[in-house]
């Protein structure tokens, strides 16, 4: 049996997914297909290379570095991007927080980024590298519009994934997957409403008419995909986790205090519901790896 599974996005919110996936390394968890988008797959690669409390102890230690995230990075030559995106994605990777290349290059599955074509407004689903020490891909699939410089993949124009596919539930049963299992984001009473700053994404992107479209339907599809997985949930064809509440919290939170409750509140919630996730997937029992 082919098992899955999907990480929305969601920014800072991610650390989240990042409790439930280091629950699932301590109950010995593992897929054959990951999906993930923006900050789920950009956090997802530590479930991956075995680091437990890795994204946990990026962001307690540079949520208020501003060589991490500010206001001054949009400015500065080579960056335009609200994170510092050489720091985040090369020196703490490469030297502050070593990421385990070696641990994911040996992992056995196939694990998949989404970005979002510029050109048609559609998902365009990725293979994530092995060994890229610059990270593109990853940072590719997290940039924000307005926050973000465009990218340019395999000839491709992209951005967030989340604009497409903000949670690629679809592509995990395409992929073959049998059972799979989905790490919201936000809670299950939420509705996303419409983009505020459409106007300075018409703007933005004007050559860029599709994906225009798709950020103003963005609202819609994310809310009826989220019925969608409700109904799958019910039908036993999935197993949805989600937070129980993330307002006040933002996706570029600096509190470190909420940041360690929202991991804790993941990593609960995946331990307390372990036996019901390993007889979903149907595994054996066995120790963490």
């Amino acid at each position: 049996m082919k098992t899955g599974i999907v990480l929305e996005g969601g920014a800072l919110r991610t650390i989240f997914s990042s409790g439930v996936t280091d629950g699932l390394l301590r109950g010995g968890v593992d897929f054959s297909y990951v999906v993930g988008v923006s900050a789920g797959i950009a956090y997802g690669v530590s479930y991956l290379s075995g680091q437990f409390g890795r994204n946990l102890e990026i962001l307690t230690r540079y949520a208020n570095d501003k060589r991490y995230m500010s206001k001054r990075n949009l400015l500065r030559p080579g960056n335009h991007c609200y994170f510092g995106l050489r720091f985040t994605y090369e020196e703490i990777p490469n030297r502050l927080v070593p990421f385990d290349y070696e641990t994911f290059a040996a992992w056995p599955g196939k694990a998949e980024a989404v970005v979002t074509n510029l050109e048609t407004g559609r998902p365009e689903y990725l293979e994530v590298p092995r060994r890229d020490d610059q990270f593109l891909l990853l940072q590719a699939t997290c940039a924000m519009p307005l926050l973000f410089p465009i990218y340019e993949l395999n000839g491709i124009k992209c951005l967030d994934g989340g604009a497409a596919d903000a949670i690629p539930f679809r592509r995990a049963f395409q992929q073959g997957c049998d059972r799979v299992v989905v790490v919201l984001t936000r809670e299950r009473s939420y509705r996303r409403q419409p983009e505020k700053l459409q106007p300075l994404i018409d703007l933005r992107y004007h050559k860029y008419p599709h994906f225009c479209e798709t950020m103003r339907r963005r609202a819609e599809t994310y809310n009826a995909d989220r019925e969608e997985l409700f109904r799958l949930e019910r039908e036993g064809k999935v197993l949805l986790l989600a937070p129980e509440d993330t307002r006040g919290f933002s996706r570029v939170e600096r509190d470190v205090d909420k940041i360690r409750a929202l991991w804790q509140s993941g990593y609960d919630q995946a331990m307390e519901r372990m036996e019901e996730i390993r007889d979903f997937l149907g595994l054996e029992e066995t120790a963490g790896r």
